[in-house]
């Protein structure tokens, strides 16, 4: 139309030029006039019929039909079809393929696929879902009483589904006067070291910088001591709101997602020194992070909206890609561009892996196990990342950890699962490879008398931080620094495994372990990191992480699993942004079907050790 108008423009210029000016002035109105309305007509016309076809295909499908008929302004049009001037800002060749792929499919127009509920166990099978349990205070007297009753009786070992039944079962119930108290000094680091102009937690004692692995800690401390009743509503909602807005606000990496590492006092992006600088991104850190935001909504849908919309203001075009391998952004020394690596080893890949799988991503690579080997250790095949560091440049540490949180926060199940008990972990792998972790750590206690539970942590001085493990490097119970030195003196009883293996393991030797880490606090600080091994003492250095597991182990001991079923209804997370580009161009997520699930594997055991 443009274009049609330019031309009699011209025209109307060369006759106006030759004296017959009036006239033809007179006629270009007139023929602008009519090119409108015709134009118009046949916009009208195009966007009934098309309406009309998105109805009569939505008829064979009740969610679509149902939503088409209430709302007749959404359609197959699309915006490359609508005038200048509307709100559909959406790039046109972008829309149109959108359009015609949908077209060609009979899938449902990208515009009504925000509003399609996502599709879990319950929906699928008909199933009750689980409900979110009390908070301790709220709990009746005969509550794990009634608990017990109900408990199913499964069989050790794997199921048709590839789910797993545990040996061990967890603890469950009250916390008792030594374990109140620890939660109380445990929250008490919260209290201390929150800075109030930004709500960030510091992640090591009073120095003033976090990550996001860290602040998902302080999100854990939180929710416990809300649901342990150490605090009541008001200063939860207080705590967590004013974090999320912080977050919302923080400036991005190269506005694609959080730097690896926060001012706390400033939210400004720092280095590992704490000096101004962007340094990347995490994948693993901001898959710890979905993990406690998808908890949060759950539990407390009031907070929905301020947590959709902290997370909608990221791009995630760059962390997960179409094959499912998760990507982590670095900075190069030399040019200052960007660098995009895999990011991610077995048991920690696995664990953010199900973070971004809970709001809708497709992290199908970076769940699976493979490839991994085992090493015998005191008749325990434990796994281990089977990519070679010399090749990959990443190292491959088995520490506790990471199927700690897959435990306490998942029940080790699939983040589908909202039915099954907290007896069966329907990722079976996962909570059967969590056994090995448990049980190499057992026998060595049996076998040689160290009291035994391994996990990367904070050292008080240089190294200032180790990976303590049970494996690495071709190495049992090696205990590394960041650069690959060995420093056997900082190995060391962790004691968020320590509080972690005690609460997900009921046995004598957690008992021992338990008793080992009660009392290894600071009254006014919180819990020490650990406890030598080598009888050096404790480590004197208190953390977000380390109080944060702690308290989600105490929190599982009353609740189980802390992750809770949703309510099923439609997410700003997954319908904002439907009218135009930006949810293509920051790679946001639909909602996910039973087509999109993580698939449970069941991986076969190695028939050779591979040390």
């Amino acid at each position: 139309m443009t274009q049609h108008i330019e031309k009699i423009a011209i025209g109307a210029f060369v006759i106006c030029f030759l004296g017959v000016a009036g006239a033809v002035l007179v006629t270009l109105g007139s023929k602008v006039s009519e090119t409108i309305s015709h134009n118009s007509a046949e916009l009208r016309q195009q966007q009934e019929l098309a309406h009309a076809a998105a109805l009569r295909r939505a008829e064979t499908d009740g969610i679509a039909s149902e939503f088409l008929r209430n709302n007749p302004e959404y359609s197959l049009v699309s915006s490359s079809d609508l005038p200048d001037g509307t709100e559909f800002q959406a790039d046109k060749s972008a829309a149109s393929q959108v359009n015609l792929k949908n077209a060609a499919e009979h899938e449902l127009p990208n515009l009504l696929k925000g509003s399609l509920p996502a599709q879990t166990l319950s929906t699928q099978t008909g199933a009750k879902a689980t409900v979110k349990p009390p908070r301790m205070c709220d709990m009746p007297e005969d509550y794990f009483e009634k608990l017990a009753e109900n408990e199913p009786d499964f069989q050790p070992g794997y199921t048709e589904t590839n789910g797993f039944v545990r040996r061990y079962k967890a603890r469950r119930g009250m916390l008792n006067e030594r374990e109140m108290l620890a939660a109380k000094v445990a929250w008490g680091y919260f209290e201390k070291f929150t800075q109030e102009t930004t709500g960030l937690a510091n992640s090591v004692g009073s120095y003033p910088s976090t990550t996001l692995w860290d602040t998902a800690s302080y999100v854990s401390g939180l929710v416990a001591a809300y649901e342990l009743c150490l605090i009541e509503k008001p200063e939860f909602d207080k705590r967590l709101i004013q974090l999320l807005t912080t977050i919302k606000g923080l400036k991005l990496f190269r506005n694609e997602m959080p730097n690896k590492v926060y001012h706390t006092k400033t939210g400004a992006q720092v280095d590992y020194t704490n000096k101004p600088g962007e340094i990347g991104f995490s994948a693993l850190d901001i898959g710890r992070f979905m993990v406690w935001m998808r908890i949060c909504r759950n539990r407390y849908p009031y907070l929905a909206n301020t947590i959709d919309n902290m997370l909608l203001k990221w791009d995630y075009t760059h962390v997960v890609d179409e094959e499912g391998i998760m990507w982590g952004a670095a900075v190069d020394k030399e040019t200052k561009e960007t660098i995009y690596t895999q990011e991610g080893r077995l048991g920690y890949e696995e664990y953010a892996a199900k973070g971004f799988a809970l709001w809708g991503f497709k992290p199908y690579f970076a769940h699976r196990a493979e490839p991994f080997l085992t090493t015998n250790i005191f008749d325990v095949r434990v796994p281990y990342d089977g990519r070679d560091p010399r090749v990959f440049h990443s190292q491959n540490y088995v520490v506790t950890e990471s199927y700690l949180l897959d435990g306490l926060e998942l029940d080790w199940d699939m983040p589908h699962d909202d039915v099954t008990s907290d007896h069966l972990h329907s990722d079976g792998w996962r909570a059967e490879f969590a056994d090995r972790i448990y049980q190499v750590q057992h026998n060595r206690f049996e076998r040689e008398g160290f009291m035994t539970a391994r996990s990367e942590h904070n050292v008080k001085g240089p190294p200032y931080f180790t990976y303590d493990t049970i494996f690495s490097d071709g190495y049992p119970w090696n205990t590394v620094t960041p650069r690959g030195d060995y420093s056997p003196d900082h190995a060391a009883i962790a004691t968020k495994a320590a509080f972690g293996l005690w609460s997900l393991w009921e046995s004598y030797y957690t008992d021992i372990l338990y008793d080992a880490v009660i009392e290894l606090f600071d009254p006014e600080r919180g819990f020490y990191e650990g406890l030598y091994e080598g009888g050096n003492g404790h480590i004197e250095i208190q953390t977000a992480n380390n109080n944060g597991i702690l308290l989600a182990s105490l929190l599982h001991k009353v609740q189980g699993k802390i992750l809770t079923p949703g309510n099923g209804g439609s997410e700003v997370w997954y319908t904002r942004y439907r009218d135009r580009d930006i949810r293509i161009r920051k790679n946001l997520p639909d909602p996910p079907q039973e087509a999109d699930w993580l698939p449970a594997y069941r991986h076969p055991a190695q028939l050779e050790e591979t040390q």
